[in-house]
């Protein structure tokens, strides 16, 4: 059944990303049909693949991810703006994409970045759908920054974490924004016991390297960078919904993991579609 029509915000904010794909399987359960497609970051890839029809291969691939996948995927440099080239990461991409073009997609879609040059945001909605996706996602001095023409752009959450504005203008029913900065508790989820040894090996030897430095409370430099962009996109998604507030808000806890949690996608996958349930049956109860 057909429960009309959506334009969907997807906003920024690194791993947590994976929670859009539980959002989307649920609004889709109930009948949703999405019609445009807002999104910053992680929100403009996710927002991207489900456009292009491509998400359900991109989940079966994050799914499969543990540490060790994770680690051989970044590409290490200093020399280009950012310390990771990503190159690695968008030619997987690449093969799963294709060459598509945003006006060629069956629905609307706006990808958001930011250029660092004039401080001004982006909007791509026309041209490369994968071009647009990677301006978007150049978390800065993590990423490699994208160079078009004047423009240096970088991670669209720089300026607009949660871009409803691209969506205001659409003839649908209503405006669901998923906003991946919450301040709830993280949810309990019942996960299903690994029967990768090997994965599980992998995470525990990795974990022991780092925990004397956890129980020293000492920051790495990942660390320091997950916390300085958790501040900026919190205090910016805040003024940013204030402006241009949604009609419904699925509301993702900051804490289901850190920026950088990209072996975790089972769980914070799940914790998208229960927080979907929570806004989309509150939403039934208030009309």
């Amino acid at each position: 059944m057909n429960r009309g029509k959506i334009s969907l915000v997807l906003g920024s904010g690194g791993a947590r990303g994976y929670a859009h794909i539980g959002v989307i399987e649920e609004l889709e359960k109930r009948g949703y049909e999405v019609a445009s497609i807002s999104g910053a970051s992680m929100g403009a890839l996710i927002g991207g693949l489900y456009a292009c029809d491509r998400l359900d291969e991109y989940k079966e691939w994050v799914l499969g991810l543990d540490t060790l996948d994770v680690a051989s995927l970044l590409d290490i440099s200093f020399s280009r703006g950012g310390i990771i080239e990503g190159e690695k990461v968008f030619d997987r991409l690449a093969k799963m994409i294709g060459e598509v073009d945003i006006e060629d997609l069956p629905i609307k879609y706006t990808a958001v970045s930011t250029d660092i040059v004039r401080k001004k945001e982006v909007w791509f909605q026309q041209g490369s759908l994968l071009d647009a996706i990677r301006a978007s996602i150049a978390i800065p001095s993590v990423f490699t920054p994208v160079k078009m023409g004047n423009m240096v752009l970088v991670d669209g959450g720089a300026l607009n974490p949660l871009p409803v504005a691209p969506t205001q203008s659409d003839l649908t029913d209503m405006i669901v924004a998923v906003n991946l900065y919450a301040e709830t508790e993280k949810p309990q989820i019942k996960t299903e016991e690994r029967a990768d040894i090997r994965r599980r090996n992998i995470e525990t030897a990795v974990r022991d390297l780092f925990v004397k430095a956890k129980e020293e409370r000492k920051f790495t430099m990942f660390d320091v960078l997950d916390k300085t962009f958790d501040t900026m996109q919190d205090a910016l998604t805040r003024y940013r919904i204030a402006g241009y507030p949604p009609d419904v808000m699925v509301d993702i806890s900051m804490h289901v993991c850190s920026t950088f949690d990209f072996h975790k996608a089972a769980e914070v996958i799940e914790a998208g579609r229960m927080a979907a349930v929570e806004a989309l049956d509150n939403m039934k109860e208030r009309v």
